[in-house]
């Protein structure tokens, strides 16, 4: 008899729109024993509750595609509360097992297993995650203001970074520490964060940003925050709060609230030039037994409809993995 991991998962979902709502309706109805649902925000379909007013009309077919479900969810072109109502009652009623206000922060394969780690350093594991974020991600910023001509030096990740540049990695959780660690390879960087000790970082990367710290690879600024930044000749000069000031090549900041692209890059998903996911077959990403569902498959867009089929298609397919029917 195989041996249960802690916190194992049959099926883990990320994201609680219309995609992840269908597939963690679909494992039910199909009994599946231990499905998980992980959503960020306080409650489910942010997107709608966000971003539909609340006398807009929420429809099934989107731009005019005609698209005929093949699942349990019987929706049709309703007002916003009817079909916030309908999920409610999708998700609530069938008792799936959902933790709001719980942001992932990567999904990492180690052998067969998936473990999903969230913000707050709780792990998950399972075999199979469908992964069904929206397009609204946006990293946290700063609340005092960037000046638009530094806007191609001021990043929230590290993909535009060079070598040998000076560089300033603003915040304190595992975003940051990492970023700190890896650019400390071959640039010279200093990590600030407004406490005077970390706290958000998991075990093993406090261990790692302590070590850097120490051996000199990575510079600290803790305990002091940023007043304001400002354009010095294309530099970044950054006046912190203890009345100190430097100049930088450029500023990172790892605030929390991670971009799509950067999480799924973050999840090594395959993405396409146009930062879309590149999946196959039953929306299978370029990491096996990861899939992908939802608006963030489409460039301009999809339909509730087609996440609704994608999250039934999906589940119906690991199914069978685990059944050992495919």
């Amino acid at each position: 008899m195989e041996n249960k991991l802690e916190n194992e998962y049959d099926l883990i979902i990320v994201g609680a729109g219309p995609a992840g709502i269908a597939a963690s309706v679909e494992a039910a109805i199909l009994q599946m024993k231990k499905v998980l649902l992980l959503e960020k925000g306080d409650n489910h379909s942010t997107t709608i509750r966000k971003f539909y007013k609340d006398d807009k009309r929420v429809d099934k077919d989107y731009k005019g595609e005609r698209i005929d479900l093949s699942g349990n969810i019987k929706f049709e072109t309703a007002t916003k509360g009817d079909v916030l109502d309908l999920f409610s009652e999708c998700v609530f009623g069938n008792y799936i097992d959902a933790f709001f206000n719980t942001e992932v922060e990567s999904i990492k394969k180690n052998g067969e297993y998936f473990e999903v780690l969230t913000v707050n350093n709780d792990k998950y594991v399972s075999k199979y995650v469908v992964v069904s974020i929206g397009k609204m991600g946006r990293p946290n910023k700063p609340d005092y203001p960037i000046p638009p001509s530094l806007n191609a030096v001021v990043n929230f990740n590290i993909y535009k970074c060079k070598e040998n540049e000076k560089v300033l990695v603003v915040g304190g959780g595992n975003s940051a520490v990492e970023y700190a660690y890896l650019l400390g390879k071959d640039n010279d960087v200093t990590i600030n964060y407004r406490k005077s000790e970390f706290t958000r970082p998991n075990e093993k990367n406090l261990e790692t940003i302590k070590e850097d710290i120490s051996s000199g690879k990575v510079k600290a600024k803790l305990g002091v925050d940023i007043k304001s930044i400002a354009d010095e000749g294309g530099k970044v000069l950054v006046n912190f709060a203890d009345e100190t000031s430097d100049i930088f090549d450029r500023v990172i900041y790892a605030l929390g609230g991670v971009a799509p692209i950067d999480f799924l890059k973050k999840c090594s998903i395959d993405l396409d030039e146009s930062g879309v996911p590149i999946v196959r077959g039953i929306h299978e990403s370029s990491v096996d037994n990861l899939y992908i569902a939802g608006d963030i498959l489409y460039k301009s867009g999809g339909s509730i409809a087609k996440a609704l089929n994608a999250g039934f298609d999906i589940v119906k397919h690991v199914k069978g993995l685990i059944d050992g029917r495919n």
